[in-house]
């Protein structure tokens, strides 16, 4: 989840001088003895100045740590330490990308991502954000700050690998740049800026007559014509000046997991239906599979506070875990809090003028420079209208990327979202992990603004549900697709009453559950969302709440199942009684080297059980079918794989609900069944038998002519890769080579992999594009407060973002196995899972 939320960038920073390594590429002993010293210990003794007491932090079997103080303001101190020496690569690299700065490390490649991040202004809303806290939350973060620069100060010359390579200095850190890591993590979970772009795109190619078809927005829902109405007549095709260019821009965001991730998984089961008579919480929260996570697990007890769960570092706080009394954890609401205006823009004077409501007003300017790595600086002007920052003044095809744009006639771009609003969010969250019951929660959450969420939360004996975020009114439109800026019918008319947002308790079904699907009904008394993802999560989520008693070891299971409720939804539509007869009949026709096949795979996928299993022979071809589907489907009018609106068809389906998934479900009467490339004109049932049979092709080719070799898991496969490996691709030949030296040393994989979007053990990729997972359950914590120690969780990847750490990747196997760590809060326990070792911080004299 936070989504969406958020891959970090760790070792991004890596490629840009990293020849020096080659030589020990292969020899992980070496490149660990080399930078074994950036490391901090487990135990001894260390003096830290900032410190008011001593303070011990001991580590369990995966590192992770307890922080045990005698003051809340010692362990604020100690947990800014400990991040600082897990993951001081991703904290550096998540800064440098919410200022827009990432070119002053990496070079060139990133400044296509600066520009778009200063146009969106972080900055500004992080300040925000901080002004509005209170004393008491700015002095949390001033005392993690200094626990942070302690770290900062004593390895400044032993830093991680990445950051030692690229010859990048860290800035010390500041209590406001926690601020600023929150609101680029705010920032990712919006999803519709990039279905916005994608929709602009698609209607670049099919018109915006037929975009409806490719947006839609629920299995129950009609099309959004009406939305579509809005972009009727309007000159699109090459008219939107650097338009790929953002959705470049955006996608390379997005790629770095700061951008549009629809995620996570939460329920809560109430105590009737719960076997040891207490309440019970699960939350495993989605983030793009990378190395390392996101998340990182700590537990703090001091006399005041004692809570354990995943952190973020560079925030000082657990965002989702325990506290002794309450449970919570927290999911995607989908919730729609940007929106893309088109604006007509002309240059008077060199100025650039747009129109609103039948005036020429002056965009408002403010400059902006980049420092690059390698090159000189570059100063350029963002332009902003009513709505805010344009885009493509600052994004565009140039000639050199360190050309500034020079914005013409034509359309902007604005982007307008409610991140600068002033409200108490960071005190809510502080708040929420301090309540002492559901009661105590929902007060808290409910000041919750700068966040869309799904909170569950729950305490021994009650569960609860609570919508959080900021909502605009919109006085015309959804604002799913593009607005015409110059027409205020468009604009927003302040925000939803948060009276309004939607919450439950202790329902007479006995659970709750969230998996970022429609969670209110059509003619909600106001508007979450258009883009909600696909329901089958939460309906196996209902499924298995619904049925019998619950305990720790149910809600495991669950947090594993690979069953796909999508599967029988299709088995459904293909024995319907308006499409089998067609179907047979269209299979019949197929030559006879194809009928055999398509036959082959109807009746196979027609007693599939649905178990998406990394062994099944069956899932092979159910995947198999799926893509080849969507790509007989659509492919012909998008311009084939290879085009960018086939992207932008594959990255909507990564977002939200798809037209690859409502084309299969219905839409018998959509124009894309129709094939452009034959003479006639086919239908549904034809395009299917064409894919059954193709599907089977594609399994021979990738997976051998003997069906009982086939299995899903050598498609479809899980790899960790560091930012390193994926910003490769944009940086020189040399330093592509350099990277690829040692890319066993960065990541891990390929293993295979079971499950897709649809399950609950999630395992998403790219529909359309290919079958490597991009989307997993980046950490699960399962809470039962009928056991002595209600607590487990267990994490992605490795405690350490340090490649020479033991800690670096030993979370894999842990986390592909289900073996959860336990979290103790009874003092008898500690030691058990905590050890002996520890280190000790002492104040320096």
């Amino acid at each position: 989840m936070l989504a969406r939320l958020f891959r970090p960038l760790t070792n991004l920073m890596l490629g840009a001088s990293i020849t020096t390594l080659v030589g020990l590429a292969g020899c992980q002993s070496l490149l660990n003895s080399q930078y074994s010293a950036s490391l901090a210990p487990t135990q001894g003794t260390v003096q830290l100045k900032g410190l008011s007491q001593t303070v011990s932090i001991r580590r369990n079997a995966l590192g992770m740590p307890l922080i045990e103080s005698n003051s809340f303001h010692d362990a604020l101190f100690s947990l800014g330490y400990v991040h600082a020496s897990d993951r001081l690569s991703q904290m550096v690299g998540m800064r440098l990308m919410a200022e827009g700065r990432l070119a002053e490390m990496v070079g060139p490649g990133a400044l296509e991502i600066d520009r778009f991040m200063r146009a969106v202004n972080l900055k500004q809303s992080s300040a925000v954000l901080y002004q509005n806290a209170s004393p008491r939350i700015k002095r949390f973060f001033e005392v993690y700050a200094r626990g942070v620069n302690a770290y900062l100060f004593e390895y400044r010359d032993k830093l991680p690998m990445d950051i030692s390579e690229s010859g990048y200095r860290p800035a010390y850190w500041k209590a406001e740049d926690s601020a600023l890591i929150f609101s680029l993590l705010n920032f990712g979970l919006a999803v519709n800026l990039q279905e916005e772009l994608a929709a602009l795109m698609l209607a670049q190619k099919v018109g915006a007559d037929k975009l409806a078809w490719l947006t839609p927005t629920y299995p129950d829902e009609p099309l959004p014509f009406d939305e579509a109405e809005k972009l009727q007549g309007l000159a699109l095709s090459g008219q939107i000046a650097g338009l790929s260019a953002i959705n470049s821009a955006a996608g390379q965001v997005a790629s770095l997991d700061m951008l549009g991730v629809a995620a996570s998984n939460n329920w809560a089961i109430a105590p009737e239906r719960a076997r040891g008579g207490k309440s019970l919480l699960a939350n495993d929260t989605h983030l793009p599979l990378s190395m390392p996570s996101v998340w990182n697990f700590v537990q703090i007890r001091t006399p005041k506070f004692n809570a354990a769960g995943v952190s973020i570092a560079g925030v000082p706080a657990i965002v989702a875990g325990f506290n002794g009394k309450l449970a919570w954890g927290m999911t995607m609401v989908m919730g729609d809090n940007q929106d893309l205006f088109l604006e007509k823009i002309k240059l008077q004077n060199k100025q650039p003028y747009y129109l609103a409501d039948g005036k020429w007003l002056p965009a408002r300017a403010r400059s902006e420079t980049f420092f690059i790595k390698g090159a000189s600086p570059v100063r350029e002007t963002i332009y902003e209208t009513r709505h805010g920052p344009l885009l493509n003044s600052v994004l565009g095809e140039r000639k050199h990327p360190l050309q500034p744009l020079q914005l013409s006639s034509g359309y902007g771009l604005a982007l307008q979202t409610t991140q600068f609003e002033a409200d108490k969010t960071l005190d809510a969250f502080f708040n929420l992990s301090r309540a002492q019951n559901i009661d105590q929660a929902f007060s808290a959450t409910r000041d919750i603004r700068a966040m869309p969420l799904n909170i569950l939360f729950a305490d021994a004996q009650h569960i609860g549900w609570q919508v959080t975020g900021r909502f605009p009114n919109r006085r015309a439109g959804r604002g799913l697709l593009p607005s015409p800026g110059w027409d205020g019918r468009y604009d927003w008319d302040g925000f939803a009453d948060p009276m309004l947002h939607p919450y439950d308790q202790d329902p007479p079904q006995g659970w709750l559950g969230t998996a970022n699907q429609r969670s209110v009904p059509q003619g909600y008394g106001m508007q979450l969302s258009n883009s909600w993802y696909y329901p089958e999560r939460a309906e196996r989520i209902a499924q298995l709440a619904g049925t019998g008693k619950h305990d720790q070891k149910s809600m495991i299971a669950m947090q594993y199942d690979q069953t796909s409720p999508f599967v029988a939804k299709l088995q459904t539509m293909l024995a319907a009684p308006g499409m089998q007869q067609p179907l047979q009949q269209a299979i019949a026709a197929l030559p006879a080297s194809e009928r055999s096949k398509a036959e082959e795979a109807y009746k196979r996928l027609s007693r599939f059980d649905g178990k998406l299993s990394a062994t099944s022979g069956d899932a092979a071809l159910y995947g198999a079918f799926l893509s080849e589907s969507a790509r007989l489907t659509f492919a012909d009018e998008l311009g084939g794989v290879d085009s960018a609106s086939w992207q932008a068809l594959v990255d909507t389906a990564d977002l939200s609900y798809s037209a690859q998934a409502d084309h299969l479900l219905g839409r018998d009467d959509s124009p894309f069944w129709d094939d452009l490339g034959s003479p006639g004109k086919e239908d549904k049932p034809a395009i299917l038998a064409r894919s059954l049979a193709a599907a089977v092709t594609f399994c021979e080719s990738r997976l051998g002519s003997d069906r009982h070799a086939w299995q899903w898991g050598k498609l479809h496969s899980y790899t960790w890769t560091t930012e390193t490996t994926q910003m490769a691709k944009y940086m020189s030949t040399s330093q592509q080579a350099a990277i690829g030296a040692i890319k066993g040393y960065l990541d891990r994989g390929p293993y295979p992999a079971g499950g897709d979007h649809s399950t609950l053990n999630v395992s998403a990729y790219h529909w359309g594009q290919d079958f490597d997972t991009w989307l997993i359950p980046a950490m699960r914590i399962v809470v039962d407060f009928s056991r002595e120690e209600p607590l487990i969780g267990v994490n992605s990847s490795g405690q350490s973002g340090n490649p020479a750490s033991p800690h670096y990747a030993d979370g894999i196997e842990a986390w592909q196995q289900g073996r959860y760590m336990s979290f103790p809060f009874q003092t008898k326990n500690l030691e058990q899972v905590y050890g002996k070792q520890r280190l000790t911080l002492i104040p320096s004299r």
